[in-house]
């Protein structure tokens, strides 16, 4: 049994060192002619892990959002909801701008992608962020927002939600992004080859 895991994780290694850089994913969107990408995170969901967070009483790993336990991981997609490029995991406790900033590349590759005319299209968990994020407008505290900041709203929802498409196809396609039992520092590989394999299997990258 134990070398039928080695096969595995080994296989598994090998397709997730096959992942598209993000700075290779940008350039192939530039060429498509993309106008947009679409930053989004999703939990993916792990059984009970009992490893003490910062927070007295919370685990590192439980997503309060989510109320599950999970890894979060960062995906950039096409205008279209095609996934083109996935982070490593972060813990699930931290907020999507949290586990973007630990990322190496992610912010620092998003703005020069938006210096050169393009745009990032992302919800507010990513507020934190907004020289690089095009995010809705949140409703004043006592007030309400214009009809022009509503249009806004409505386009910017209408293309963002398309981003949420990556991360169902993913987790839909492969059954082991669903519920990931095994040591959640591995969730960012896991992904990552599921990854590679949908591209390979679709014939398609950008």
């Amino acid at each position: 049994m134990s070398t039928a895991y080695d096969y595995r994780d080994e296989g598994v290694a090998v397709l997730a060192a096959r992942r598209p850089s993000l700075r290779g994913a940008l350039l192939a969107a530039k060429a498509a002619g993309h106008s947009h990408v679409i930053v989004d995170g999703t939990l993916i969901h792990t059984d009970r892990i009992a490893t003490p967070g910062p927070t007295t009483g919370v685990d590192l790993w439980w997503s309060g959002k989510h109320r599950h336990h999970g890894g979060n991981v960062q995906v950039v997609s096409a205008p279209d909801g095609w996934p083109l490029w996935t982070s490593d995991v972060r813990p699930g406790r931290e907020h999507d701008v949290t586990a973007a900033r630990a990322d190496p590349d992610l912010l620092a590759r998003i703005a020069d992608w938006v210096s050169d005319g393009a745009l990032a299209l992302a919800d507010l968990g990513y507020e934190g962020e907004p020289e690089i994020f095009r995010i809705p407008l949140k409703k004043p505290q006592g007030g309400q927002l214009s009809i022009d900041q509503q249009s806004y709203n409505a386009v910017h929802g209408a293309l963002r939600c398309l981003g949420e498409r990556a991360n169902s196809l993913l987790k839909t396609t492969y059954k082991a992004l669903r519920r990931y039992r095994g040591c959640p520092w591995r969730i960012g590989d896991i992904v990552a080859a599921a990854l590679v394999l949908l591209h390979r299997e679709q014939g398609r990258t950008t």
